[in-house]
């Protein structure tokens, strides 16, 4: 029987680019510091050998298993997709991997997902908003496992984060609304529970109308997963009152989405008969009928910056800096000002 044919080693890619073994690593670890033509010969060398570099080696030699975890609430929709996707990119071109999980909103998988990560060796974890308990916070900090929050931004925490004032994004737009005529407001929001991006947008929406003289109190709020059905469901139950409100503000683009799919089917005029707005402007808002007024969030910058603090926190060992980006309202069809 003929001998297995062993896999090509660091020394053979050396030998066929005419190279030091030294080189070889520097183009594959660090290309940037090698010569184009030789960094050419030695990828070249690699592909024809069909060379894989050994990864227990690079673990053992830096310490490091070059994996970064993040744990999102969903997967069913494409609330966290661009920033993600953005998170991953930089990690990419940083020689990481990035591994995904999904808690469904419940704090308790979220728990047993961190304590994976860790125990299959995440360098750091990438978490969304701050609302869990302190218990983890210590558990991570105790296994000296840097953590960066993103989607939220709170600068009292603790806890470095790269995100967004929710509270705040959302008054601006309540502001606008209110200064088109609006005056009747209800709000569909995510389920407040454990979620913090959802309580600070709802408290935007009040903090709008106690600045503009209206009652808080009067808000008709009704809370929903975030899901496109959550989002129909929730608007019977919005305009179910005596009087009808004139705008519907809902908590994400997907339970925009949902509402305004209810209203056609009640045959009510977006925005004629009743308005509605969003939040994170994800690609959803732009393609609805007519186009959703939200929150322009900035997913993909979040993403990159997120992913440039982390690696920095864990190859620097440094606590991490905390950046607030800005949000930014999109004005478009589904809210019309009554006049």
């Amino acid at each position: 029987m003929p001998r297995a044919r062993s896999a090509p080693t660091l020394d053979d890619v050396a030998r066929q680019a005419g190279v030091s073994t030294a080189t070889v690593s520097r183009c594959l670890n660090s290309p940037e510091r090698v010569v184009e033509r030789t960094r050419t010969r030695v990828l070249s060398a690699v592909e024809e050998l069909g060379y894989t570099p050994n990864f227990g080696a690079r673990v053992m030699a830096a310490r490091r298993t070059f994996t970064i975890g993040a744990i999102i609430p969903t997967m069913e929709n494409a609330i966290f997709a661009r920033g993600l996707q953005a998170f991953q990119e930089e990690l990419h071109t940083r020689g990481y991997t990035l591994l995904v999980a999904s808690s469904a909103y419940r704090p308790e998988i979220e728990e047993e997902q961190i304590k994976s990560l860790v125990a299959r060796g995440a360098d750091g974890l990438l978490l969304i908003g701050y609302a869990r308990d302190a218990g983890i916070y210590d558990y991570l900090r105790q296994r000296a496992i840097p953590t960066l929050v993103a989607w939220a931004f709170a600068p009292d925490s603790t806890q470095p984060c790269i995100g967004f004032d929710n509270r705040a994004s959302m008054q601006a737009l309540t502001d606008k609304v209110i200064a088109m005529g609006h005056s009747r407001i209800a709000a569909i929001s995510g389920i407040l529970e454990g979620n913090d991006r959802a309580q600070g947008r709802l408290q935007g929406i009040k903090d709008g109308l106690r600045h503009n003289g209206l009652d808080p109190d009067s808000l008709i709020v009704v809370e929903t997963p975030y899901e496109i059905e959550g989002g129909a469901q929730a608007f019977d139950q919005a305009i179910a009152g005596k009087e009808r409100p004139t705008v519907v503000m809902c908590g994400n683009d997907v339970l925009a989405a949902g509402a305004m799919r209810r209203a056609r089917e009640l045959n009510l005029s977006v925005p004629d008969d009743i308005s509605v707005t969003g939040f994170d402007d994800i690609e959803l808002a732009r393609i609805l009928t007519p186009p959703l007024t939200t929150v322009h969030v900035p997913h993909r910058k979040m993403g990159r910056r997120a992913a440039v603090e982390l690696v920095k926190m864990v190859e620097q060992d440094s606590v991490g800096l905390s950046e607030q980006l800005q949000s930014s309202l999109k004005l478009r069809g589904s809210l019309k000002p009554l006049t």
